[in-house]
């Protein structure tokens, strides 16, 4: 059985760590990624998820320069998005240090870009993040371009979709419930796990620790979490040490560089 993973998730403005709450309210300044990185891989995480926020509306790909800062830092599986549009593009931030790669925008507006990404650098490299909210009547639906445009897109279907196309990993991401840590969207979580045969990260929730065991009971391969260890006392250790004396089958506890 394939452990389950603890991967803390970087939002990246301006050279910056930052974190909102629903992607565009109440921003605040949680500090210097490369630092904060050194100090989660001394924690043991499995891997790290950074996304430059500001990317695809500039028309731009993540700036590479931070990638390859943190990555002379830290020894733990780094995936990297924000505005991946091209092959060139991926194969750039591979080389810079990036272990897999996340698209969002492109994977909606150019499907197709998945499977040829996958061909040329191997299911494993690609990771579709995908962002989706409840529209007025309730209904979950797909939104691009950082949560501001509306496709319509079912998650479900979209996701399968993907996996589909060759994708090897799906992230998946409640814009309700970013920043509020009130919990993972367990019913999307067991609604995709029972349908997909590719890891799936669960991203968007977590505030407490039995959140996340939750998630994981659930079926989510994997969660990403951000304001909880920033705005908490909670750390990858505590939360690795809970999962695992609830009987949750994670890595044991050991730094990178241990």
């Amino acid at each position: 059985m394939l452990k389950k993973r603890i991967i803390p998730k970087f939002l990246i403005r301006n050279g910056r760590l930052v974190k909102m709450r629903r992607f565009h309210d109440d921003q605040r300044e949680a500090g210097n990624p490369v630092s904060t990185a050194k100090v989660y891989d001394s924690y043991g995480v499995d891997e790290l998820i950074f996304v430059d926020v500001d990317a695809t509306n500039e028309g731009r790909v993540v700036t590479g320069n931070i990638i390859e800062r943190v990555a002379e830092e830290v020894f733990v599986p780094l995936t990297v998005g924000g505005g991946v549009t091209t092959l060139e593009q991926i194969e750039s931030l591979l080389k810079s240090g990036a272990d897999k790669v996340s698209i969002n925008t492109a994977a909606i507006e150019d499907p197709d870009f998945i499977t040829r990404a996958a061909s040329r650098f191997g299911d494993q490299c690609i990771v579709v993040s995908i962002d989706y909210q409840a529209d007025e009547v309730g209904r979950k639906t797909v939104r691009g371009r950082g949560g501001t445009t509306q496709t319509g897109h079912d998650p479900v279907e979209f996701a399968l979709r993907m996996q589909d196309l060759h994708a090897g990993e799906i992230l998946m991401t409640s814009i309700d419930r970013d920043g509020m840590m009130n919990g993972y969207d367990l019913e999307m979580i067991a609604a995709l796990s029972d349908k997909l045969d590719i890891p799936l990260i669960a991203s968007s929730g977590a505030g407490s620790l039995d959140d996340c065991i939750q998630a994981l009971d659930a079926g989510a391969s994997a969660i990403t979490i951000s304001s909880m260890f920033i705005f908490t006392d909670h750390s990858p250790i505590k939360v690795r040490t809970y999962l695992s004396t609830n009987g949750v089958n994670v890595r044991s506890q050991k730094g990178s560089r241990s």
